[in-house]
């Protein structure tokens, strides 16, 4: 193995890692807090606090996946896109329609809007995740001398 191969499934791995990790979280503390009250809860803003954790993870992915010429790349960097702009676009609505200052109340359009946007963020990260998979899967499926079998 040589120190490039090396390098690009480190990574991959560490990549794929971080962008898991707040999802992961997410599920856990659901996990956690639907136990102890016994109805369900679920923190769907955890991966937008946890935010600097995708970005580094998802730049890491996007790093090995063009130095592995893989054909994921183009899924991790629409992923990765569409993950950065719903969160800004999100963020940007809430400010500029006065649900982030509290001017206008959680309800109606306004917050409808927001919350789908978010909820895109929230897909795109996971989708994000599943492409890290898929490269690390590949990358070291090679080391194996072996094809990846089909799913």
């Amino acid at each position: 193995m040589n120190q490039r191969s090396l390098l690009t499934r480190t990574l991959a791995l560490i990549g794929t890692i971080l962008v898991l990790l707040p999802i992961a979280f997410m599920l856990l503390t659901s996990a956690m807090g639907t136990a102890r009250s016994g109805s369900f809860r679920m923190d769907y803003l955890i991966p937008g606090e946890l935010f600097p954790l995708i970005v580094i993870g998802g730049g890491l992915l996007l790093v090995a996946a063009r130095l592995s010429h893989s054909h994921n790349r183009r899924l991790i960097e629409l992923s990765f896109v569409v993950a950065v702009a719903a969160l800004i676009l999100s963020q940007g609505l809430a400010v500029v329609t006065g649900l982030a200052s509290g001017e206008t109340p959680a309800e109606g359009l306004p917050w409808i809007a927001v919350l789908a946007i978010f909820a895109i963020y929230d897909l795109a990260v996971i989708v994000l995740g599943v492409a890290g998979v898929l490269l690390v899967r590949e990358l070291f499926a090679g080391e194996k001398g072996g094809v990846i079998p089909p799913a």
